[in-house]
């Protein structure tokens, strides 16, 4: 008798990434011949470097095709060290034996969050957040914890917010800036409220700063630079985004000693260290600070001008509301009462799909049905028509 498949208890509630499945619908109608704009992706659209590309090449030549350590190459944690000490001052330094290096920045929140949230345990996310904290979180069989954003303050959470929501098994909270989906900065007060009140509750802080280098307004602050300790605090990051690499699946953790081994042990069991030539790619991409550096500002130049040209599209349709993104590539558009539907923000990406050849993600992916989330990683002329598509879908 066949074996029927049931899900196990472990994924009996995961739910398919929709910012994944989004770009397989684009990708599906581009090749039926759908001319899509596809405004749903969440990387840049520039190539990796080329001195990234070409330190790469090298390191393979010289023999980079072999298992490392499980916590990534010496050269690259202490790489990846050396730029958080040049963030952080006040502290001790950070040592390479806080790092572990994973298979991109996803893995790195996933391994923080299995080793440090379990049964019984509360995990704050604030909302509108990435769509894969929630399910993170679930598969630690931990409980995820939605705090909505205060729209009038780009949809930001504050500390007393935070405080607010707690119960007396909260034991974390995931934070993210600059933000997705909706490209908010939190300020230096905002952030440092935020960790104080950890402090004092003994929460651990899961701090994503993915899209840290990618501000518009401003260096976006690191948690490292204002933290008053840095026992429970994590640092995710990688090279994905800023330095256009997101294929090459480098991210990595800096957290206290003890629970930076066991993450590495935790690793040792899924997927062990991340591909050798990759990490040599990513200590380019750290330790030529000057190539690297002038790379970055570039890419960064192209997006600001990129969310300039959107933003000035969108003043010709007063009536639509969204986030002021100051970073990352995203904006986040008000879409609350779209024709009656009971999930506002599904509806339209329907219909702009099906009427306009939009595809966008729908708010319920980042727990906000009334939002929608539009990508302006891609050229500007089709950013602003996308997005004037979008205005367009939205007031008729």
């Amino acid at each position: 008798m066949p074996l029927s498949f049931q899900p196990s208890p472990n994924i009996a509630r995961l739910k398919e990434s929709a910012t994944l499945a989004v770009a397989a619908k684009a990708r599906a109608l581009k090749a039926q011949g759908v001319p899509v704009i596809d405004l749903g992706a969440g990387e840049p659209d520039f190539d990796t470097p080329a001195f990234i590309r070409q330190a790469a090449a090298r390191a393979i030549e010289a023999g980079a095709t072999r298992y490392t350590n499980t916590e990534g190459i010496l050269p690259l944690r202490e790489a990846i060290a050396a730029d958080a000490n040049r963030i952080q001052v006040q502290q001790q330094p950070v040592t390479p034996a806080e790092v572990v290096v994973s298979n991109g920045s996803k893995q790195s929140l996933y391994n923080a969050v299995v080793c440090c949230f379990g049964p019984g345990d509360d995990v704050l996310i604030p909302i509108p957040s990435w769509t894969s904290y929630f399910e993170m979180v679930e598969l630690a069989r931990a409980a995820a914890v939605p705090v909505l954003g205060d729209p009038a303050n780009s949809l930001k959470v504050t500390a007393a917010m935070l405080e607010a929501a707690a119960t007396p098994r909260t034991k974390g909270v995931m934070l993210n800036s600059p933000n997705n989906p909706t490209g908010a900065v939190y300020s230096r007060d905002e952030l440092a409220a935020i960790l104080e009140l950890a402090r004092d509750r003994g929460w651990w802080v899961v701090a994503d700063e993915i899209y840290r280098r990618i501000a518009y307004e401003g260096d976006a602050v690191s948690a490292l630079d204002i933290a008053p300790t840095r026992d429970n605090l994590i640092i995710v990051n990688g090279v994905a985004k800023a330095y256009a690499m997101t294929g090459w699946r480098i991210g990595w953790t800096i957290a206290p000693a003890p629970l930076s081994k066991a993450m590495s042990a935790f690793q040792g069991h899924t997927t062990s260290n991340a591909a050798a030539v990759s990490q040599h790619a990513a200590l380019a991409a750290l330790a030529e600070r000057e190539q690297a550096d002038a790379a970055v500002h570039e890419m960064v130049r192209a997006f600001r001008q990129r969310r300039d040209a959107v933003l000035r599209a969108l003043g010709a349709f007063p009536g639509v509301r969204y986030v002021h993104p100051a970073g990352a590539f995203y904006l986040y558009l008000h879409v609350d009462g779209f024709r009656g539907a009971a999930d506002p923000g599904a509806a339209f990406a329907a219909a702009v799909l099906e009427e306009q050849q939009v595809a966008i993600v729908p708010g319920s992916a980042f727990g906000t049905p009334n939002w929608i989330r539009a990508s302006y990683a891609t050229t500007e002329a089709v950013a602003v028509e996308g997005v004037t598509r979008i205005a367009t879908c939205l007031t008729t």
